[in-house]
């Protein structure tokens, strides 16, 4: 900005104070951070069977997931049947948490019973199946 004085012109330097801006938007990443809630996905895609009932919303909760040739992923890794215990009690200390267990609708049901028989062993008391809601509910 230019002015006159005495003759004499001069720039006049303009100053904008950045620091409440920073302030406002740190509170609001703040904030934003501790209202989300994170769940680590299992890491695969299955195709959930089509059944009916009510709709649970866990925000607490364990995912694995079973693919349709039978393996078993928990975050993002693919475990051994004899490790799903294990994980499950390492990934549930300081906490109760519910399992969800996503299973293909091709996977074996003799892979959903040693999972769940394994959850029980590692002290999970809810443990959930997630499924696909039919086309009429």
């Amino acid at each position: 900005m230019r002015r006159r004085e005495g003759g004499v012109e001069r720039l006049r330097v303009t100053h904008i104070d950045m620091v409440p801006m920073v302030d406002c938007i740190m509170v609001l990443v703040i904030f934003l951070m501790i209202s989300s809630s994170f769940i680590s996905d299992p890491g695969v895609q299955v195709q959930k069977p089509d059944v009916g009932g009510q709709v649970t919303n866990e925000q607490n909760a364990l995912l694995i997931a079973i693919t349709a040739d039978d393996h078993i992923w928990f975050d993002g890794q693919e475990i051994r049947a004899d490790q799903v215990a294990s994980v499950l009690r390492q990934a549930a200390i300081g906490r109760s948490p519910a399992l969800i267990v996503r299973g293909d609708k091709a996977s074996s049901l003799g892979m959903f019973a040693r999972v769940y028989d394994e959850a029980k062993r590692a002290g999970i008391a809810q443990i959930q199946f997630a499924t696909a809601r039919e086309a009429g509910s």
